[in-house]
């Protein structure tokens, strides 16, 4: 398998290629490595630490004797409360927060690579896989059947439309109405009214509106 991607932010080809063999031997059915970092100190370290991160598990590695063996911790998501990161001016200081147990931290890790292994957990935490809901869905034959309920049917009356009432019919049915009169407005008022629809239409201004209402009113 290519491990091309698994180098494209400065890793060490020969020492990714040897963490990813002995990850792809602990891997699960439908379980693929996303991430590999390692650890780069100011010196030269030849077997460096290293996070790895599946889609399912994320994997901290420490060579042990000489690199004649290997020291793996190895968590699900589910263990995993959280995870942080710390820029130093040599690389970044990793921290992994488990649920339960001490904090474990890398440090000395690129903080290119550090940026991205904190993407893709934090990723992974809010979006954890292969979970499902463990509540039962209740089985067909336990729904119980809808009641159904009947409305009791209205007859249908035929009433005779109504002609609609215009304004003509509204003044008739008030002068025929017995004890109604019907007041007609005087000159003045009549003036009056229409002086204030002129200017509700802004045909005039407020202060010709003021103005000749004034002169109507003066002749009281």
């Amino acid at each position: 398998m290519s491990i091309d991607k698994f180098i494209q932010d400065g890793q060490d080809a020969k020492v990714v290629e040897r963490i990813h063999g002995k990850i792809l031997d602990m891997l699960t059915t439908g379980e693929f490595i996303q991430y590999i970092s390692l650890q780069k100190k100011p010196a030269v370290t030849l077997l460096p630490d290293s996070i790895a991160i599946s889609n399912k598990r994320i994997f901290l590695c420490e060579f042990t004797k000489l690199g004649l063996a290997t020291n793996f911790e190895i968590f699900s998501w589910s263990d995993i409360k959280d995870i942080a990161f710390k820029e130093e001016i040599f690389g970044s200081k990793v921290t992994v927060i488990p649920f339960t147990g001490e904090n474990l931290t890398i440090d000395y890790i690129p903080k290119v690579q550090a940026r991205k292994l904190y993407q893709l957990i934090k990723t992974a935490l809010e979006n954890p896989s292969g979970q499902k809901s463990e509540e039962p869905t209740p089985a067909i034959s336990e729904q119980k059947p809808m009641e159904h309920f009947t409305l009791p049917v209205q007859p249908v009356v035929d009433e005779p439309a109504s002609p609609p009432i215009t304004e003509e019919h509204k003044e008739e049915e008030i002068t025929e109405q017995p004890g109604i009169s019907v007041v007609e407005d005087d000159e003045l008022t009549q003036k009056l009214k229409k002086l204030k629809t002129l200017y509700d239409r802004q045909l005039i201004t407020q202060s010709e509106y003021e103005h000749k209402k004034s002169e109507l009113l003066s002749q009281l």
